[in-house]
C-alpha cells in the first residue's frame, strides 16, 4: 500500500492513489489535494462538474424527544425554523462567543431526527463538547450517535452536478431546494443526498452506508464523462471555497474569532432562546466590533497574500490576513482579513506585507466569485 500507512483512510484512497493524485496528511487522513493540477481542477468545478471525497468529515445523529431542544441550546441558528428535510448552516460556540466549529444541521427528511456534518480536524473535539453540554442539559432526552464511522460522502458540485447525479438517482433532483435533503437510491444504494456546497457552484452531498461509496464515486464516473466530470482535490476545493468567501474553520473562524467579527450574524438567531456563547456575542454587539472580516484584492504586483500575512494602514499593524491565494476565475490576488473595525470598508486601502515588503490593497465587496454573475 502506497504512503499514508499511519493515516486514516476513506474507502475512495486506493482509487486517488491509482488515479495519480498527489496525497497528503490532512488532520489525520490520507487525502488527494490534486490529480491534475489545482488550476485545472478549479476550472472544471466552475464550468463543469467536480467530485470530491469528503470522507474525512464527521457525521452525527440527534435523535430523541428533546433533540432540537438541545440543538437550540448549542448551535447559533434556529433549529425549530427547519421543516423536515431542510437544512442549516450554524455554529458551535464556547461560552466567550468563540467559535468551535461550523456546522451543517439537517432536519430528517422522514422527520426522524437530526443530521449534523462536522469538519474533519474537529470532529473528535465537537463530539466531546456536544457529550459535555449533553450533560449539562440532563433535562433533555437526547441521543447523540457519532456515525462517521458508518457513513460515507462525498460532493458533487458544478453547473452540471445535477445532469451527472440524476443518471443514477431515483428521485427527481430538480425538485430539491437549495439547503434541502431528500432520500434517494444513488446506484443502487438507500442515501440521503443534500444540496449544499463549499464552492459557490450548484451542487450535492450523498451520504450512503460506507460500504457502498466507492461504487457511487465509481458510478458517477462511469456516467459523466460526457459532461467534463473530474475529481477534485483539498487544493481547489480552498481556491473555490474562498472565491465563494466561505468560511474555513482555523482561519476565519477560531475560539478567539467570533460568528459577529466573521460576518456570520446572518447564522446567529440573538432573539431566540438562550444558547451558549449568547450573552458574550450580545455584549459584543451593544459594545460595538473592534474588528471585522473584509475582502480585498492586491492592485500592485508583489506576490500573493497568504495565512497570517500582516496587515497595515500608514504603515501600523491592524490586522492580518486569514486567507488569500490567486483566484483562478478572476485572475487577481485577493484574500480576507480580519483587521481593526475603523480601517474596514469597501474601496478603502490596505496595505498586506509580502515577503516584509508592503503591497497595495484594496477593500471589496464579497463574495469575490458568484455564480451567474
Amino acid at each position: 500500500m502506497a504512503g499514508g500507512s499511519n493515516l486514516k483512510r476513506t474507502p475512495i484512497s486506493e482509487w486517488h492513489e491509482e488515479a495519480g493524485a498527489r496525497m497528503v496528511d490532512f488532520s489525520g487522513w490520507w487525502m488527494p489535494v490534486s490529480y491534475a493540477g489545482i488550476i485545472e481542477e478549479h476550472h472544471a468545478v466552475r464550468n463543469n462538474v467536480g467530485v470530491f471525497d469528503l470522507g474525512h468529515m464527521g457525521q452525527l445523529d440527534v435523535t430523541g424527544s428533546g433533540a432540537e431542544a438541545f440543538l437550540q441550546y448549542v448551535a447559533t441558528n434556529d433549529v425549530s425554523k427547519l421543516d423536515p428535510g431542510k437544512a442549516q448552516y450554524s455554529l458551535l460556540l464556547y461560552p466567550n462567543g468563540g467559535v468551535v466549529d461550523d456546522i451543517i444541521i439537517y432536519r430528517r427528511p422522514d422527520n426522524t431526527g437530526f443530521f449534523i456534518v462536522l469538519n474533519a480536524a474537529n470532529t473528535e473535539k465537537d463530539i466531546d463538547w456536544l457529550r459535555e453540554k449533553k450533560q449539562e442539559r440532563s433535562d433533555l432526552d437526547v441521543t447523540l450517535d457519532h456515525s462517521s464511522d458508518r457513513t460515507g460522502m462525498i460532493a458533487i458540485q458544478g453547473p452540471r452536478a445535477e445532469q451527472v447525479l440524476q443518471k443514477i438517482t431515483d428521485q427527481d433532483l430538480s425538485s430539491v431546494e437549495n439547503f434541502s435533503a431528500v432520500y434517494a437510491n444513488v446506484a443502487g444504494a438507500p442515501c440521503m443526498v443534500g444540496r449544499t456546497g463549499y464552492t459557490g457552484e450548484d451542487g450535492f452531498e450523498v451520504y450512503s452506508p460506507i460500504d457502498s461509496i466507492l461504487d457511487i464515486w465509481k458510478s458517477l464516473f462511469e456516467h459523466g464523462q460526457d459532461e467534463g466530470i473530474r475529481p477534485i482535490g483539498l487544493g481547489a476545493r480552498d481556491t473555490l471555497r474562498l472565491e465563494a468567501k466561505m468560511a474555513l474553520y482555523g482561519q476565519e473562524l477560531s475560539p478567539e474569532i467570533t460568528p459577529l467579527e466573521a460576518r456570520l450574524g446572518w447564522a446567529v438567531k440573538l432573539d431566540k432562546e438562550d444558547f451558549v456563547g449568547r450573552e458574550s456575542l450580545l455584549k459584543q454587539k451593544e459594545d460595538g466590533l473592534r474588528r471585522r472580516l473584509v475582502g480585498f484584492k492586491l492592485v500592485e504586483r508583489g506576490g500573493t497574500p497568504r495565512t497570517h500575512y500582516e496587515i497595515q494602514v500608514d504603515g501600523k499593524t491592524v490586522g492580518e490576513v486569514t486567507s488569500g491565494t490567486r483566484s483562478p476565475t478572476l485572475g487577481e490576488n485577493i484574500g480576507l482579513g480580519l483587521i481593526d473595525v475603523e480601517y474596514a470598508g469597501v474601496g478603502k486601502p490596505l496595505d498586506i506585507i509580502v515577503r516584509d515588503r508592503p503591497v497595495r490593497a484594496e477593500q471589496v465587496r464579497t463574495p469575490f466569485y458568484q455564480r451567474g454573475s
